[in-house]
């Protein structure tokens, strides 16, 4: 048995703080919260002055990218999966650390051979081979031949490059698309992950076009959902929302294009909207084409009206970085941007832990309470006042084991 002790508690769902923070921890459980859960604990934790959250949730990163030694416009052909798998354990280790407990890895866009990379980070992390957050892998991601994700960047110079199979998630067709998913599906997938619409690092075509027709989107979503997993959608475009929706789809990621129909539209559907709105202020496309500049120049500004709109009108808004967008491990910038762009801190905390739950069909986790996981956190200040605390995270826990402590050894 063992006793976290601090000056407060983070209650996310009232959005109130409960003094003293005293969360009671039995294996990879809570047991006690509050004043009543003191004793019969044989080792104590304290933290101080700090507040305890549950772990955060980032519903968008892409751990197989980013992070040390990759170079952005040659990694794709230099990296072998090997490589990646590698890399990808510094990134979670970080995300951890940061203070993110669970994380949805949405969709590989890379030559693997069909291997899913992040379902084989997630199984090591879950065996205790490696340090990182809980991982609802996507395998890879589905998009049509030359849509977003699509690796288009080497084809003006040298045809044929870096060309995926289905299996790798380049489908077109209702018949190839259903080939693709239940792929993702067979190897471990515990999402599916389809881009509906082009992007800003899309070389091919407008970035809010819609790319699948809605017949080969149902096909998608019908395979998915027969097998009782969600459906998350790159997706910015008005139009293009608006059809996913209609189509099934479960969650849009980014949405920076939308209008107030395609707004109404996520709320009358009870959908969800991941948000990315920090790499609309800090993502650096200084070093890419021309065209991809424009594009960020032309749609990042309309990110923080999207945004406001959709939280004013109900949607259900979960925390997402697109890391690396972002770096990995600064996953936190992405809830003091929403707290910067009109969202109150409590409202922001609940959508990376008890939205970000629901979004993922968790039970488990997402609050402090008896019965739950103890993904735990503490930040050196109250998060309800003063949002940027939980940038510097200094404790955490995840399953009842402790993987950072400043308080005991400054690690």
């Amino acid at each position: 048995m063992l006793t976290l002790k601090a000056a407060g508690l983070v209650d996310v769902e009232a959005g109130a703080i409960i003094r003293p923070g005293i969360v009671r921890v039995s294996g990879d459980r809570i047991v006690g919260i509050g004043e009543s859960a003191e004793g019969e604990s044989s080792d104590v934790i304290d933290l101080g002055d700090a507040y305890l959250l549950p772990g955060l949730m980032d519903m968008e990163v892409n751990l197989l990218m980013g992070g040390r030694g990759e170079n952005p416009g040659l990694s794709q052909v230099q990296d072998d999966p090997p490589t990646r798998v590698l890399r990808a354990v510094g990134n979670a280790r970080r995300t951890l650390r940061a203070g993110f407990t669970t994380v949805r890895n949405l969709g590989l866009f890379v030559k693997t051979g069909g291997y899913l990379l992040d379902v084989a980070l997630g199984k090591a992390i879950d065996a205790g081979w490696v340090d990182g957050p809980r991982i609802v892998p996507a395998g890879h991601a589905i998009t049509p031949t030359g849509g977003h994700l699509d690796p288009t960047m080497f084809a003006a110079f040298m045809p044929g490059a870096l060309e995926l199979t289905v299996e790798e998630g380049i489908a077109n067709g209702v018949d190839e698309v259903r080939k693709a998913v239940r792929y993702q599906i067979k190897h471990g997938a515990q999402l599916i992950k389809v881009c509906v619409s082009g992007g800003v690092m899309s070389l091919t075509g407008e970035a809010g076009a819609q790319h699948y027709s809605d017949e080969e989107l149902r096909a998608i979503v019908d395979e998915a959902h027969r097998r009782g997993l969600r459906v998350a959608a790159h997706t910015h475009g008005a139009e293009a929302v608006k059809h996913a929706v209609a189509c099934g789809i479960d969650c849009i990621e980014h949405g920076f294009l939308m209008d107030d129909e395609a707004i109404r539209a996520l709320v009358d559907n009870d959908r969800f909207l991941v948000t990315t709105r920090r790499l609309a202020q800090a993502m650096d496309v200084s070093h890419a084409p021309k065209v991809l500049q424009d594009k960020a120049a032309e749609m990042f500004p309309k990110a923080e009206t999207s945004l406001k709109a959709a939280y004013e009108a109900g949607v259900k808004i979960a925390v997402g970085t697109d890391a690396p967008a972002i770096p990995h491990g600064r996953n936190a910038d992405e809830l003091v941007t929403l707290v910067e762009w009109g969202m109150p801190p409590a409202a922001v905390l609940r959508s990376a832990t008890t939205i970000a739950a629901e979004l993922i069909n968790a039970t488990d986790r997402g609050r402090l309470a008896e019965g739950l996981l103890a993904d735990i956190i503490a930040v050196p200040g109250n998060p309800l006042e003063d949002i940027t605390v939980t940038q510097n995270v200094t404790f955490v826990m995840k399953g009842g084991k402790v993987y950072k402590n400043e308080y005991a050894d400054g690690s």
